[in-house]
């Protein structure tokens, strides 16, 4: 079966997606403050003040837990470039296609069998 994209082709990918990667490892540094546990002292905020920092952590988590699945998927995507996987379909085994690739490199499946 012949390569679906040339060795520049796998380079640029490959270099999007570190930094893409990076920029993600920096954002969950930057962030990690705003995912602390709310303290629950009275004497120093108020109830409605304490209520709306629980919102904000919260939201600060799930923000957390979308960034770190796709931490995930870059990696893994990272991982098919350097086993020469990237860009076949795990399901089919045929080529997934640039624009499919170009449009979101992490998708693992061509759109038949995404479908």
């Amino acid at each position: 079966m012949p390569e679906p994209t040339s060795e520049q082709v796998r380079a640029r990918f490959l270099r999007h997606l570190r930094e893409e990667l990076d920029a993600l490892r920096q954002a969950s540094d930057a962030t990690s403050e705003g995912r602390r546990p709310v303290e629950l002292d009275q004497q120093s905020v108020g109830r409605l003040s304490r209520m709306d920092a629980m919102q904000q952590q919260a939201m600060a988590a799930a923000q957390e837990a979308r960034r770190h699945g796709r931490i995930r998927a870059l990696e893994a995507a990272i991982r098919r470039i350097q086993a020469g996987e990237f860009g076949w379909c795990e399901d089919c085994g045929g080529f997934i296609g640039m624009p499919r690739l170009e449009l979101e490199p992490t998708v693992m499946r061509c759109r038949d069998c995404a479908s």
